[in-house]
């Protein structure tokens, strides 16, 4: 029997359906095999730094460079750049209303690729703790860096991995745009947390810890499937800790993020090698009521009439199956 389940502190639904479903196993014959990886013409490999924008921030042997006029430096560790066809650009005018349409605000903002590695086909699952950890640290100084911009009300940083998911170069990397505005699933997260008496996310954290959705969990995290799970195999990851922004990150918790991150990626190798996925940071700056998490979507099923419709998503696969299954439960 189906199961209409809310959202832990919003009005949205899901609907959990598993007669719709497969065993968990035959999901790997339903996800794309992943990109070739020919490096041939990939401009974001290593030695190739001249067919992308300027670096403006490059991570090397433990420092932090940017590139200057044509000169491009090489044997990087990670790399960031403007993306090439960007959302927003800072030579947009910033302001805050145009005097033909005040509801129009002129594409201000900043539009960014990391690249996570100079080698074509390294995975995040596949990296050391040094390089897991120091692409933590790359994800928080890139957001820290944006949000100290005071026309900036929100950094969106995000992974696109395969192409179901959205990718446009199969080459490991990830985005980051920031926004001169803050996004109404942000505002409606933070108007629900105001109304609470406790953080929503510490109350989830107390009751996922010890119930079967439970996947993995680390010094400073746990990784879950959540009870309101809208696509198969859906995992939040969230500090231990009320953390709000990635800025509010020690060293070792960092480490701790790029560990349990790591793992997640290497359980989804169980439903197949080259899973489609999405992660993506939810966070707010100087909004101290707010929980840091990160939540992955593999993109094993296709939203149509019904989800645009209602808003409203069918899910094929319990939470509780899944986190059993990833798990290796099962």
């Amino acid at each position: 029997m189906s199961e209409i389940r809310k959202h832990y502190f919003l009005r949205e639904y899901c609907i959990i359906a598993e007669e719709r479903a497969k065993r968990p196993s035959d999901f790997a014959g339903a996800a794309e095999d992943s990109q070739k990886n020919n490096s041939e013409h990939c401009v974001f490999c290593g030695r190739n730094e001249e067919k992308t924008p300027p670096a403006t921030a490059v991570y090397k042997n433990g420092e932090i460079f940017a590139d200057t006029g044509k000169n491009r430096i090489r044997s990087w560790d990670f790399r960031c750049f403007p993306n090439l066809y960007p959302a927003l650009t800072p030579a947009s005018p910033f302001q805050e209303s145009c005097e033909k349409d005040p509801e129009v605000i002129p594409g201000f903002g900043f539009h960014e690729v990391i690249v996570e590695s100079p080698a074509h086909g390294k995975k995040l699952e596949d990296f050391s703790d040094t390089e897991i950890s120091g692409l933590m640290k790359v994800y928080r100084d890139r957001v820290c860096h944006y949000a100290e911009n005071e026309k900036i009300s929100y950094v969106s940083l995000f992974k696109n991995s395969g192409k179901a998911a959205g990718a446009s170069q199969n080459h490991p990397h990830s985005q980051l745009i920031a926004l001169p505005v803050c996004p109404q699933v942000m505002e409606r997260e933070l108007a629900a947390i105001r109304d609470s008496h406790k953080c929503p996310y510490c109350v989830l954290i107390e009751k996922e810890k010890n119930s079967p959705r439970l996947i993995i969990e680390n010094s400073g995290f746990i990784a879950f499937a959540p009870y309101y799970s809208t696509v198969p195999f859906e995992v939040w990851i969230l500090p231990k800790k009320h953390l709000s922004f990635l800025g509010d990150l020690s060293p070792e918790l960092l480490f701790a993020l790029g560990e349990i991150l790591r793992a997640v990626l290497r359980t989804y190798k169980k439903v197949h090698e080259n899973l489609p996925y999405n992660h993506m940071f939810y966070q707010l700056f100087e909004t101290p009521e707010y929980h840091l998490n990160l939540r992955l979507l593999p993109r094993l099923s296709t939203a149509a009439g019904f989800e645009f419709n209602t808003g409203i998503y069918i899910n094929s696969v319990s939470p509780e199956k899944a986190a059993s299954y990833l798990k290796g439960d099962k």
